[in-house]
Order: structure tokens, then sequence, then C-alpha cells
């Protein structure tokens, strides 16, 4: 009876295994099938590298939004992996439990709370703060940054924290008995140990902030240009498709989902480097 219920569960598990890969797959070829052509219609260099997008002009330049998301994206993690990173040292070897009892479930909340939300705060917290600090309106690409530093803490702390825990206590009691301090015991022993884990939540992290749609919306600006400063309004390759995808047709649309496969091919870069990292550190 124990054999029959083992084999009925490694075949629960196949299909969804099998249903996970098909689905990836559906996706892969949805995109490139209705994405490829419209980018050779348009032109590869007129795609990837013009500055123009008006669509009522048949111009599809989409270099601004690349540019874009790659700012907001380097601004987030500026932002938000120092913060995440040495909040999961704290909660890791400094915090005293009574406070970690409150920390960790504070975290587990941020990465439950809805993109939407992010996006209120930004807008009413983050926006003002910027505007009668720096000037300009406030949505721009300096609020878009913090407020996705912001959103990919959780990410990046639960990881890190998990990985840091993971190394085995005799490499930071060995590092404490050979003279080190704490601090260097933590930071040139432990951190190196839990590299790879750390990076992986920094690549989620990062896979994150290049992915999200409506928070940025509400606080970046919008502006399909190219970003002068900090304080410029920008448009995200995420936010380009949301904004327009609900009218657009023919040839706008396809390039559309064109620009969602350039934003696919980022994130397979991005994941592919890492297992690359990974192999090398292996």
């Amino acid at each position: 009876m124990r054999n029959y219920s083992e084999n009925i569960m490694k075949v629960v598990f196949l299909v969804a295994a099998c249903v996970s890969i098909i689905a990836v797959i559906l996706i892969c070829v949805f995109l490139f099938a209705s994405g490829v052509p419209a980018i050779k219609e348009i032109g590869v260099s007129d795609f990837l590298l013009g500055d123009s997008w008006k669509p009522g002009q048949e111009l599809y330049g989409i270099f601004p939004m690349i540019i874009g998301s790659i700012y907001v994206t380097a601004g987030a993690i500026i932002v938000g992996v120092p913060i995440g990173l040495l909040c999961a040292v704290f909660m890791a070897r400094y915090c005293p439990k009574g406070l970690y009892r409150i920390m960790k479930p504070a975290v587990d909340l941020l990465a439950g709370i809805p993109s939407i939300v992010y996006g209120f705060f930004g807008l009413m917290v983050i926006v003002p703060l910027v505007q009668n600090s720096l000037g300009g309106s406030g949505k721009c690409l300096l609020t878009a940054s913090v407020l996705l530093g912001i959103m990919i803490l959780p990410t990046i702390i639960s990881v890190a924290e998990s990985n840091i825990r993971a190394v085995p206590e005799q490499y930071y009691e060995g590092a404490l008995a050979l003279g080190a301090t704490k601090e260097r015991s933590v930071f040139r022993v432990i951190l190196p140990a839990a590299k790879m884990g750390i990076l992986a939540g920094i690549i989620l992290g990062i896979g994150r902030a290049i992915g999200e749609t409506m928070a940025v919306v509400m606080v970046c600006g919008n502006q399909a240009i190219m970003p002068e400063s900090v304080i410029s309004g920008v448009r995200t390759l995420t936010a380009n498709i949301v904004l327009e995808m609900g009218y657009a047709s023919g040839l706008h649309r396809e390039a559309l989902i064109a620009t969602a496969v350039v934003l696919f091919v980022f994130i397979l870069i991005i994941n592919i480097s890492f297992m690359a990292l990974k192999r090398r550190a292996d």
C-alpha cells in the first residue's frame, strides 16, 4: 500500500513538473512567434536603438524604455541591496530573539503587500518628498528607484538571511578562535561563505525590479524620453506595455509584444549570468 501511494505521488509530481515546463514553453513560443515578426518589420536597429515611440506616426523605438528600465533597476539595486544585506546580517547574527519575533513577520508582510499599495505609498509619500527636496513633479527616475528598492527588500532579506544561517557555525567559531572580532568574523568569513545564496537573492530582487509594473507606472512619470537626470520622468518596458496594450492594434500591438520579448531576453540574460557565476564558483 505504501509503495502504491509513493508511485501515485511520483506521478503527481511528474505531471506538475511537466505542466510547469509546458507553460514556460508555450509562453516563449507565443512571445517569439508574435514579437519577432514585428521586430523584423520595424527593423532591429530602429526598434532597439530608435529614440522615438510614436505609434501614430509608425515610429516604434524602445531605446528610451530600455535605458529607463536599466536605470530604474540599477537605482533599486543601489537602494535595496545594501539595506537588505545589512538587515539580513543583523537578523541572522545580532538580533535579539524578542525583536526577531517582530522583525521576521514584518519582513514577510512586506513581501505580501500588493504592488498597487506600494504605488500609493510612493505617490503619497515619496513623490511629495522628492518634489519638495529636488523640484520637478516628483514622478521621476529617483522616485521609482527608491520605491523599487523598498519593494525588493523582503526578497533580498529573506534569501540572504537563510543562507547566512546555513553557514556552519564552525566557520564563525574558528574565526573567533583565531582572534578575529565578531564583525570581522561575520563580514570576512560568514558572508563570503554564503555569497552564492546572497547573490541568488539579489538576482531574484533584480528580476522583480525589472519586471514590476503597476507601482512604477504610478511614480515614474511615464515619459518615453531619454532621462537627463534623476528627477527626469522615465518609462520602463513594462510600463510601456501596460499603458498602451488596452487600445493597441495591428503593428502597434505586435510592437508591444516585441517589447515583452526584449524584457524576457533581459531576464534570461540575468539568469544565465547567475548560473555562469555559480558554476565558476563551484
